[in-house]
């Protein structure tokens, strides 16, 4: 592998297309730690520890994991990535419902472009009302928990200074948009993608170093153990797939013969991948916003019964719930983005059939038959992954950083082997040996 690496950077283009990538990924950390204008985020560093303990599984710390730490530190790219993953997922869903956004999808490139315009206007609309609800949470202290006070990290609360904030970082979230853009047209691997990674390898130094210094000797290796044996699986699980094998009919075409080849159909367990976790998390957190708005000490019955059940991510009843609504999520995204019947007729419409199964109206059955027997184990795998960190916060209250679980170790490992896949591609059209031998 470190042979391949060192060849990669020996051709010109991969090479270029490596340090523009390496470029671009550093700009985007230093917008991580450059504060907006009004913020004293010194003061904020000093009891961060503190206020991620009392949120360990919000959405709010789910967009300080892909924000890189920007967020508890109000900075210029607090927002992340998250905005552009909101609006992705809110444009899959809305195409559809919407047939103008079904009809655009099937124009190809034309139609896709205009897709990814609206997609970039509703990133920056996401942007405003994100960074504004942002801001007013930390101008009333309810980001932090009330654990520092408002003034000493905002010290000046005029509406001016409120305002620029709020466009500095949705400036930031367009930014960031761009960044990815730039990496997926001149650099190597999906820039959104790439973006997500290293915000989330960004903080697991930290969170190996909170638990050397706070655990002993011997736990801290049990976990390095448990860690590497836990991405193993993960890798094993996102590799794996079933494999429909397809059948083209020979066909006339003039004086020319087409068809006669054999290919396959994919089908990942996990078909889904993170979206699910992102969903659940969002939505649970629904309740946590309304108890934050009303206040914990009202006398409000629906305030208690959200107070006890669903603020405390350790509590039985929230993992549970958390645990059912991936398992849903992952159905309902599987369905909406793989169409069987879709599917069976483009394999119709160009003479393809699948061995043993009849053409249409079967091969969509058997594809969704099979597609619901992929999803049930890979749902169960994503929540079960989502699960650990709520487990081991449960199992022991010194385990707040736990790095190994929920959404960081599914991107690390997905985007990792998307992006070495890509590297070896590139190493394998000029004949050399790639990582994955």
């Amino acid at each position: 592998m470190l042979g391949a690496f060192v060849r990669a950077f020996r051709t010109p283009d991969l090479r270029n297309k490596l340090l523009f990538t390496l470029f671009i990924l550093t700009i985007f950390r230093l917008g991580a730690v450059i504060p907006a204008p009004g913020i004293n985020s010194a003061a904020i560093r000093e009891q961060l520890e503190a206020v991620q303990a009392q949120d360990t599984t919000g959405v709010f710390t789910l967009l300080n994991v892909f924000s890189g730490g920007a967020l508890f530190q109000l900075a210029v790219f607090a927002l992340g990535i998250m905005p552009y993953i909101t609006a992705s997922i809110i444009i899959n869903l809305l195409t559809v419902v919407i047939p103008r956004l079904e009809a655009l999808k099937k124009e190809g490139q034309a139609g896709q472009g205009k897709i990814t315009q609206y997609t970039r206007y509703l990133t920056l609309a996401l942007a405003v009302l994100q960074a504004s609800s942002i801001v007013a949470m930390a101008r009333t202290g309810q980001l932090f928990q009330g654990q520092i006070p408002v003034s000493s990290y905002m010290p000046n609360q005029d509406p001016l200074t409120l305002v620029t904030i709020v466009v500095v970082m949705t400036a930031g979230t367009g930014v960031i948009m761009w960044f990815g853009e730039l990496i997926t047209e001149r650099g190597v691997g999906n820039g959104m993608s790439l973006l997500i990674f290293t915000t989330v390898v960004a903080g697991f130094p930290s969170g190996m170093t909170t638990i050397f210094q706070e655990q002993e000797t011997w736990v801290f290796a049990l976990i390095c153990v448990a860690g590497l044996v836990l991405i193993t699986g993960v890798v094993f699980i996102e590799q794996a797939q079933r494999r429909i094998p397809v059948q083209y009919a020979k066909r006339m075409v003039g004086k020319r013969m087409y068809g006669g080849t054999s290919t396959y159909i994919p089908l990942k367990v996990n078909q889904a991948g993170i979206i699910p976790v992102i969903f659940a998390t969002s939505l649970l957190y629904l309740p946590q916003l309304a108890v934050g708005l009303i206040g914990p000490e009202s006398a409000n019955p629906v305030v208690e019964f959200l107070n006890t059940y669903f603020v405390t991510a350790t509590h039985p009843v929230y993992m549970a719930t958390f645990f059912l609504l991936i398992i849903g999520f992952a159905f309902f995204y599987v369905s909406i983005t793989f169409n069987p019947a879709e599917v069976a007729d483009n394999m119709k419409k160009y003479g393809g059939f699948i061995p043993g199964i009849r053409p249409g109206r079967p091969t969509a059955e058997y594809l969704d038959h099979v597609l619901t027997r992929l999803t049930t184990p890979g749902s169960l795998y994503l929540a079960v992954i989502a699960l650990l960190p709520m487990v081991a916060l449960g199992a022991s209250g010194a385990m707040q950083n736990f790095p190994f679980g929920g959404t960081s170790i599914l991107i690390m490992v997905g985007v990792g082997l998307d992006t070495v896949k890509q590297i070896e591609s590139h190493l394998q059209q000029r004949n050399y040996e790639g990582f994955l031998r």
